[in-house]
C-alpha cells in the first residue's frame, strides 16, 4: 500500500480511500500499524480540524435515528458529515452485525455524509481502540462534523468524552428520576442531555423527565469549561425532527463559548496526553502477548493456584521477566 498516496487522495475528500485507511487503523498486524503512523503523521501536518460530537445513551434510546435527522439537518445547511458508530462485538463469537448504516438509509445515500460502522471488539468504555485515529482521518478528509455513536451500554461509558468536544447524552421519557440525574459518571460528562422521543402519548412524560433532570444538573459540581447555562437538558423528537435546529444553536454557541475562552485547545491538549498515556499502557501489555510471556503466565499462574506463590509475587516475577521492571 502506497501509504503517500493513499494520504494525498484522503486530503482530497475521496471517500474510498478514507475507507480504506480507517480499516487500515484498525489493524492490529505490526506492519499495518508501522502504516497507520506514518499515515497519521503525514495527515497530521494538513490541521484540519472539524466538531467533534460524541453521543451515548442505553439501547433503543433512539440514537440512529437522531443521528439520522440530525446529521440531515447538518448537511441542508451545506456541512459535510461524518458518523463513526460503535457496534458491540460477541463475548463468544467475537463477531459484530454493523448494522448502523442500514437504520441510516437517507443519509447514507447523501454525497456530504460518510457513516462508518465499527466493531467494538474487547475494548471497554462504549468505542473501538482506534476510533479516535479514524476521527482524526475524517477531519484530514474535510469533514466539518464528526460525530462518534457509542455502544450504548450505561453510566460507566464516558470514554468518548475524551476523543469530543462536545459529549450529548440521550434519555427516553421517564427514563429516571432527579436521583438518577446526580450519579456519578456518564452524567458528569454530558453537555447536553437530550430527552428523545418526546411526541405523541410520551410528550407528557419527556416533559417531567426533561424537568427532573434539568432540576438534577442544578445540582451538580459547576464545570470551569461551562457558561452558566450549561450543561442543559432539552426535548427532541428525532422521529418529527422536532427540536433539532434549537439543539445545534445550544451546541454551536457552547462551542463558540469554549474556542472564546480558551478551552477548545486546553481541552484537545489534555486528551491527547491522555490518549498518549493509553498508548503507552496498550504497548505495555502487548510486550506480555508473546508465546514466551504467555509461558511464563501460564508457569506462574499454576504456582499460584497451588498455594506455592502469592499472587503479588508471581506478577513481580512475570513483570520483572518481560517489562524489566
Amino acid at each position: 500500500m502506497d501509504i503517500a498516496q493513499l494520504g494525498d487522495k484522503i486530503l482530497t475528500g475521496d471517500r474510498r480511500a478514507l475507507a480504506r485507511a480507517i480499516t487500515l487503523v484498525e489493524s492490529g498486524r505490526a506492519d499495518h500499524r508501522a502504516q497507520a503512523t506514518a499515515l497519521l503523521e503525514q495527515l497530521s501536518s494538513a490541521r484540519r480540524q472539524a466538531m467533534r460530537i460524541g453521543l451515548s445513551g442505553t439501547p433503543g434510546v433512539g440514537k440512529s435515528t437522531f443521528i439520522e435527522a440530525f446529521g440531515m439537518h447538518l448537511v441542508g445547511q451545506g456541512l459535510r458529515v461524518a458518523v463513526l458508530a460503535v457496534d458491540p462485538s460477541s463475548s463468544r463469537s467475537g463477531g459484530s452485525i454493523l448494522g448502523d448504516k442500514t437504520r441510516m438509509e437517507r443519509l447514507s445515500r447523501e454525497r456530504n455524509a460518510f457513516i462508518r460502522p465499527s466493531p467494538s471488539q474487547t475494548h471497554l468504555g462504549g468505542v473501538a481502540r482506534r476510533t479516535r485515529e479514524a476521527v482524526a482521518l475524517c477531519e484530514a478528509a474535510g469533514f466539518d462534523v464528526v460525530l462518534i455513536e457509542t455502544v450504548g451500554v450505561g453510566q460507566s461509558e464516558t470514554v468518548v468524552a475524551e476523543m469530543s468536544d462536545l459529549f450529548l447524552l440521550l434519555l427516553a421519557p421517564a427514563g429516571g428520576d432527579e436521583l438518577q440525574g446526580v450519579k456519578r459518571g456518564i452524567m458528569e460528562m454530558a453537555d447536553l442531555i437530550l430527552i428523545n422521543k418526546a411526541d405523541g402519548d410520551l410528550k407528557p412524560a419527556a416533559t417531567r423527565t426533561c424537568a427532573d433532570y434539568a432540576g438534577a444538573l442544578r445540582l451538580l459540581r459547576k464545570r470551569p469549561q461551562d457558561p452558566k447555562e450549561f450543561p442543559k437538558a432539552m426535548m427532541v423528537s428525532a422521529l418529527q425532527e422536532d427540536g433539532l435546529v434549537t439543539a445545534w444553536d445550544e451546541m454551536q454557541a457552547l462551542i463558540n463559548w469554549r474556542k472564546e475562552n480558551g478551552f477548545w485547545e486546553a481541552t484537545r491538549a489534555n486528551q491527547a496526553r491522555y490518549w498518549f498515556d493509553q498508548e503507552v499502557r496498550q504497548a505495555l501489555l502487548a510486550r506480555l502477548d508473546t508465546p514466551d510471556a504467555r509461558a511464563m503466565m501460564d508457569r506462574l499462574s499454576s504456582n499460584v493456584a497451588d498455594g506455592t506463590m502469592s499472587p503479588s509475587a508471581a506478577a513481580d516475577q512475570m513483570l520483572r521477566g518481560h517489562l524489566k521492571v
